[in-house]
């Protein structure tokens, strides 16, 4: 076959440059790959796929010094502009990508040559392999490049007569339903390896030709051909360091190089093909309008792929070789990450290291900049002594101190307020990087606190022989996790273990080398071109879950990161004694910087014997977990996604939709002046002849009835199906309204109240005297303020101030309670104080509010919200306020603002 060639595509004169600069579109052998896919211990590696978006190759350019730098095409060609640009930018990415399909074609050629000559010996009275061993080592290669070769004849002449018109998407969604032969590929991929290895040790004639295999170039490159050896020639240059070294985080267990040590296995090329056709169709999709025909078969495309890496990732065996144990045995590390450890009443940071046979808490040790990281080991257990037994009633469970949420909230509003901080220095600068660097310090510092202090969930680890510890995690899914690890290694036939200080420090110093978490998770250490989430409103449908065997109480719990660490936002309700559950409930879920939704399924347990003393409440069973990322292109669509997770033989299926922050925060007047939601308050308690909305005092007293003792109440999500259920009833006036408000979930009517204040179309404390509100709170002087916001006050609408006067005490009778219901005035000022505050698009369009034009960012929202929290805290803080006296004041104080 001639050696094909991408002469004659369309090029900028730029774009050679990017082409020198990428990894992404040099497939050839890089000198670096040894060392990058070789353990620091010598040991062989197999490689993890990584199919984040965020690992995009066209962040991969390098500068002079090798530092990572992002391309930025010459001004016209940014990504991001009109439709004619999106398509320039869409054809340079398939350029780009097939010029990289050639050399791996090439390369896939290359591989087969030896494998003819080798097949055609088999036979012969001297083979140099049988024929066995060649059909395992080259198991499905021929069908790969065959594969390979019909996407790239048909996509060539696609690219060479470019045009608006064309269309690619069907060549990409082809390749994707192909992927059962990788599939194939990947399940023989260790035994290919084996027996490679052996036919190499075993066999002098084969190893020379694996070493002198020859790879052709593109005609257009200065050299046609390359010399390597079969190892070097499978070895993958891959597009990132950063990616290889993500690669390299996970382990195929006892898996050898191929024809060689300490460089990665060849064989896994064809894997990373995959890996590499999944990021370019995160960028076409970037670049393609979404009415261009390719957009839903792009989509198609990259789901696909992603469906089949996850499926590959769930089958490595996430395991790394130590070092070997007295016995002899290979000890790995199977399992590592940062987890907060109470240690004599305090918070400590620790990073936890899971063996094959034991488990070890270390914390880094400080040392001078420059040199090497070492850990000291705290403690360690051998998984032969360890147990997750309960408390017995003669043991003391300590008492956890928890920081109260609104401490947690302003660090989160001081790291927002950085974020924005450094930002601005960045445009500010331009590349002098002195405020930059001290302001990421400081971020680090808050978000590290953040880290230390906000996990509650305990897991205690227990010593048969000896003490007990206590770490404080932020999710059950990462509980969980850490539990089914150790329980599922110590199913074998575990002896324990006793370390000498010797074999401890050694174990001890091997922890920096082996670790595959290196940093804790904070945005500091992310890198400038990563993704930093989603910011606004999930909503999710929990439809139904199937594969259940026996009948149950079941449940499901929704967590997403935020800030570096997991949390649980909503619950549907228990579905009980089946094993068909049809929950079909809606939540709305706040985003900070998101990128992944961990959905949980639990078996409700009414056993009072159960009681865990750890966390003070009936032990559930989870039943399976999955996870799923939030991918932008994916859920930035005013249509519903709908997604199955498999979790343990159990599907989950749900739906979800995201609404970015500007358009969930404005408010929309109502176009049917009839009902009460989206109409001003005035024309509502005229009509009602009423001082306070029925919906406000209906639903107050069925909190108050029944709600006030509930942890977390109007924090905690109501089900969005049943808020607008009441919306619906409010809004007609139905005879069912009491009816209706007895049966509902409290966390739903809670959620009504707050629905009905934030679509109002004003805010309860009006447009009018929303600058002065944020004026009068700035006040340093006490009596000014006081005199400055009770005047405020006065010169609310009656209906205004009467309506905010009687929530105003509900609030503070539900603070009353907060021993029990967990509800501060700071928490309840958080969840309330944007509601009442936030002003109207119409204000806010007409250049009425400070920093109008970016009030809907999430780094000014975030200064923002901050003044509307102090505003309502004020009043939360304040003596009653009683509307008599306020009004026979009116006389001293003139109402003009």
């Amino acid at each position: 076959m001639e050696p094909l060639s991408t002469r004659g595509l369309p090029r900028l004169s730029w774009i050679d440059t990017l082409y020198s600069n990428f990894n992404y579109n040099t497939d050839g052998y890089d000198g670096d790959a040894a060392e990058d896919h070789k353990s620091q211990d010598g040991s062989e590696t197999m490689p993890f796929i990584d199919e984040s978006p965020t690992m995009s190759p066209s962040l991969c350019a390098r500068g002079p010094d090798g530092e990572a730098i992002s391309p930025i095409p010459p001004e016209g060609l940014l990504p991001g502009g009109d439709i004619e640009k999106g398509l320039e930018m869409k054809k340079l990415v398939l350029s780009g990508f097939l010029a990289s399909e050639e050399i791996y074609i090439n390369q896939l050629e290359a591989l087969l040559l030896p494998m003819r000559p080798l097949k055609a010996t088999a036979t012969t009275s001297q083979p140099v392999l049988t024929i066995q061993q060649v059909e395992t080592i080259f198991y499905k290669i021929q069908d790969i490049f065959e594969i390979h070769k019909e996407f790239y004849d048909a996509l060539l002449p696609h690219i060479q007569q470019w045009d608006e018109k064309v269309a690619v998407g069907h060549l990409f969604k082809k390749l994707a339903s192909q992927l059962g032969v990788y599939k194939a590929f990947v399940d023989n991929y260790k035994t290919a390896v084996e027996t490679a290895e052996k036919c190499s040790q075993a066999n002098t004639q084969f190893q020379k030709i694996s070493e002198n295999l020859k790879v052709k170039g593109p005609k257009d490159s200065k050299d046609c051909t390359t010399n390597v050896t079969m190892e070097e020639f499978l070895a993958e240059s891959l597009e990132m360091k950063r990616l290889r070294r993500r690669l390299l985080s996970q382990y195929k267990a006892g898996a050898g190089s191929f024809l060689g040590r300490g460089r990665i296995t060849l064989l896994y090329k064809p894997i990373d093909r995959v890996t590499r056709s999944t990021l370019v169709l995160h960028d076409l999709l970037k670049h393609t309008p979404k009415d261009h025909p390719d957009f839903p078969l792009l989509q198609d495309a990259l789901r696909i792929s992603q469906n089949f890496l996850s499926s590959i990732n769930e089958e490595i065996d996430p395991r790394r070789t130590a070092i070997t144990t007295p016995k002899g045995e290979a000890r790995q590390l199977v399992k590592d990450g940062f987890l907060v450890e109470m240690s004599e009443g305090s918070r400590k940071l620790r990073h936890v290291f899971l063996f094959t046979d034991l488990l070890l808490c270390a914390k880094m040790k400080k040392t001078s900049a420059g040199r090497q990281q070492q850990y000291e080991c705290k403690w360690y257990i051998p998984l032969a002594d360890l147990t997750f037994q309960l408390l017995d009633d003669s043991d003391v469970c300590p008492h956890i101190q928890v920081l109260p949420e609104h401490e947690i909230e302003e660090i989160k509003i001081k790291i927002s307020v950085i974020k924005s901080d450094i930002q601005k220095e960045k445009k500010a600068l331009k590349g002098q990087s002195r405020n930059v660097e001290r302001l990421r310090k400081k971020m680090n510092e808050q978000e590290s606190w953040l880290l230390l202090h906000s996990p509650t969930i305990p897991f205690r680890i227990h010593n048969k022989h000896g003490k007990s510890y206590l770490f404080l995690l932020s999710s059950d899914y990462e509980r969980s996790e850490w539990r089914e690890s150790i329980q599922k290694l110590q199913k074998k036939d575990l002896q324990t273990c006793q370390l000498s200080s010797v074999e401890l420090q050694v174990l001890t110093s091997s922890c920096c080398k082996l670790r595959t978490v290196h940093n804790i998770p904070v945005t500091s250490n992310k890198d400038d071109e990563e993704t930093s989430g989603l910011y606004g409103f999930l909503h999710v449908i929990v439809h139904s879950a199937k594969g259940f065997k026996e009948s149950a109480n079941l449940y499901c719990t929704l967590e997403v990161d935020s800030y570096g660490y997991f949390v649980s936002k909503a619950k549907t309700r228990v579905f009980r004694d089946t094993t068909e559950p049809q929950w079909n409930e809606e939540f709305e879920i706040e985003l900070e910087g998101s990128q992944c939704l961990r959905i949980l399924c639990y078996e409700k347990c009414y056993d009072k014997t159960k009681l865990n003393k750890d966390d003070n409440e009936i032990v559930d069973i989870i039943m399976g977990k999955g996870q799923v990322q939030l991918d932008p292109q994916t859920v930035q669509s005013k249509n519903w996604h709908v997604d199955v997770i498999e979790m343990n033989g159990i599907k989950v299926e749900f739906s979800m939709k995201f609404t970015s922050r500007d358009l969930s925060l404005k408010r929309t007047p109502s176009k049917k002046q009839s009902g009460v939601f989206g109409v001003k308050i005035s024309i509502v308690t005229k009509r009602e002849r009423s001082k306070v909305p029925y919906i406000v005092r209906q639903c107050i007293e069925e909190v108050e009835k029944r709600g006030i003792d509930e942890v977390g109440i109007y924090r905690i999500s109501g089900v969005a199906t049943d808020i607008q259920a009441l919306k619906a009833v409010f809004d007609t006036n139905s005879k069912d309204i009491l009816v209706m408000l007895s049966d509902m979930d409290i966390n739903a009517i809670a959620g009504t109240l707050k629905l009905y204040f934030r679509e109002l179309p004003e805010p309860l404390l009006t447009d009018r005297l929303y600058p002065a509100f944020m004026e009068g709170i700035a006040l340093s002087d006490p009596a000014a303020k006081e005199n400055c916001m009770m005047h405020l006050l006065r010169s609310l609408p009656d209906p205004n101030l009467i309506t905010f006067l009687s929530l105003l005490e509900h609030l503070k009778r539900v603070a009353d309670k907060e021993p029990i219901n967990k509800m501060s005035l700071h928490n309840l000022g958080t969840v309330f104080g944007p509601t009442l505050l936030r002003p109207s698009e119409s204000e806010v369009t007409k250049g009425h509010i400070t920093l109008a034009s970016d009030i809907w960012s999430h780094d000014v929202m975030a200064q923002v919200s901050v003044t509307w929290v102090q505003v309502l805290l004020y009043y939360l803080q304040h003596p009653p306020i009683s509307f008599a006296e306020l009004k026979r004041n009116t006389l001293y104080f003139s109402t003009d603002v």
